[in-house]
């Protein structure tokens, strides 16, 4: 691949330069006590989402006011900006003058409740049990206090910008701290990045059919500011079976000032498809890794099955099909999902391979690093899939004729150790990785595309078909190729097997030092 960069003007992100997330963190961690993070996540988040809606109510209230004092008691006013109208009872500056009083707790549940009774969107989404006799309510008001702290010489845009890196922050540090059930609400950003930047969704309608905490969403924002485009220029849609976990996705969406239409319920995304007449430009997923109780038994014959009936010990080929079933035209998806999809035949997902594969709709894979999830060691790969691999679309501009190709990239030695057991990819990986999926897209601004060894090959059907329809990258991107130091073979293993006879002799010499000196101290007969 060339090494030309893609020329792409980016909004300065306003948070770049914080630095104080972690020690909030560590300060907040340190009120928990022997609270379990299981537990904590919901005090410290829901407190920082009422800190994040009283603030931008307040600021768009002075702004009014200023304006017009009749304007600034119109609710329509502040739904016109995507504000929450927060009755006085829950505005920030009341809690924070009755932080230390004993009945705090219930000071903050009546707020909750204010503000669900005055906004429908957000109606049985917060937390409003910190009334409870076991929370600790000195914690509870310090706890406030910390809060406050945060952007609060900031006004508008920034102190959005700043409440939601903050949110960001405290999910991925409880995720950690759940270990694998903080997973099942949270993929890694890092992860989350490539598939944003690979997928560039700059405008258009984004699903994810299990969004978890809603982390898909705010990359996917994220990037849409980044390249010069406006909140609103993507419309937002997803389902969650876990009533917890879409709590914490609706409140990070409205932290981040995000309109979406989030479903919840039981069922799942399988058996009560919310949306199943809808098609999307985007799909970024993050489904559970191999679940074999997903209720496949119910659903033989449903139509999403276009490739093949999905055994019913596992859903990895349910999910890829799912998806694939609500792609738009010219959609495009990418779905993490467990190695094994790649190269396993048990059950018939061979043969569902096999036809999407013939059908020409996987557009690339991925093979990931180990250890970059919190809930699993279980080693990961992304598939991106395409309606149309013959005209696809982004933006305005026409993406090259891929049919008949798939790409693949091997990044398994991409990535950074952050603790013991934990690796993230870098910018410069991401931006490696998406940049190698875009030049081979044929974007104008990506360079031209070139295999490399060792880390990425555009492979033909023919080829994949003599892999038996195996997806693994490493089946295709061969050896890494060695730098030639310019010496002679000849003369390099002259001067190998001599250092080679060197050092034997040296071993040797070294044995008999060592058993001079066993004799030396009275060992002659030791075995």
């Amino acid at each position: 691949m060339s090494t030309k960069k893609k020329k792409v003007t980016r909004r300065k992100d306003p948070t770049a330069s914080l630095g104080f997330e972690a020690e909030l963190f560590k300060t907040a961690d340190k009120l928990r006590g022997n609270m379990e993070p299981s537990d904590y996540k919901h005090v410290a988040l829901g407190l920082i989402f009422l800190k994040y809606i009283s603030d931008a109510f307040e600021a768009r209230h002075a702004e009014l006011l200023a304006e017009d004092a009749e304007a600034a008691e119109d609710r329509d006013e502040y739904l016109a900006d995507n504000v929450f109208w927060v009755p006085k009872v829950a505005r920030w500056s009341q809690l924070k003058a009755a932080a230390r009083r004993p009945e705090i707790g219930q000071l903050i549940d009546d707020a909750m409740r204010a503000i669900e009774k005055e906004n429908d969107s957000l109606k049985g989404v917060l937390p409003k049990d910190y009334a409870r006799p076991a929370l600790n309510k000195v914690m509870l008001g310090e706890l406030i206090d910390l809060i406050s702290g945060i952007a609060m010489n900031e006004g508008g845009d920034k102190s959005k910008d700043v409440l939601g890196r903050v949110y960001e922050y405290f999910l991925s540090q409880f995720a950690g701290a759940e270990g694998k059930r903080g997973g099942e609400f949270y993929t890694p950003r890092s992860v989350v990045r490539v598939l944003v930047e690979m997928l560039e969704p700059y405008q258009g309608r984004v699903y994810d059919p299990c969004c978890g905490s809603g982390g898909m969403f705010v990359q996917s924002e994220k990037f849409v500011l980044e390249h010069g485009g406006r909140i609103g220029d993507i419309a937002i849609y997803g389902q969650e079976s876990n009533y917890t976990t879409w709590r914490l996705a609706k409140m990070n969406l409205a932290v981040r000032g995000i309109d979406s239409d989030i479903r919840w319920n039981n069922d799942g995304s399988f058996h009560k498809d919310e949306l199943r007449d809808l098609k999307f430009d985007f799909i970024i997923a993050n489904p559970p890794f191999n679940i074999s109780d997903w209720g496949g038994d119910r659903l033989r014959d449903d139509p999403r099955w276009t490739f093949g009936t999905p055994p019913v010990g596992n859903a990895n080929y349910a999910w890829l099909q799912h998806i694939h079933w609500h792609l738009a035209p010219f959609g495009t998806a990418g779905v993490v999902l467990a190695n094994g999809s790649m190269s396993s035949n048990q059950s018939g997902e061979g043969d569902i391979r096999k036809a999407m594969i013939e059908a020409d709709v996987v557009d690339c894979m991925v093979a990931l690093p180990g250890q970059l999830f919190y809930s699993t060691q279980i080693p990961a790969c992304l598939w991106f899939l395409a309606r149309d691999k013959s005209n696809g679309k982004r933006g305005n501009e026409t993406l090259r004729d891929r049919r008949g190709e798939v790409l693949f990239i091997d990044a398994r030695n991409l990535g950074q150790l952050v603790d013991r057991t934990r690796r993230e990819l870098s910018d410069t990986d991401i931006q490696t990785i998406a940049d190698t999926y875009h030049a081979w897209r044929g974007e104008k601004e990506a360079g031209q595309y070139e295999d490399i060894p060792g880390f990425c090959k555009s492979a033909t059907l023919e080829e994949i078909r003599k892999h038996g329809h195996v997806l693994t990258p490493g089946r295709y991107v061969g050896a890494a190729e060695q730098e030639d130091d310019g010496e002679p073979f000849e003369d390099k293993m002259r001067r190998l097997s001599a250092q080679w006879r060197e050092q034997q002799l040296e071993a040797a010499r070294l044995d008999q030092a060592i058993e001079h000196n066993l004799n030396h101290l009275g060992f002659r007969n030791a075995p």
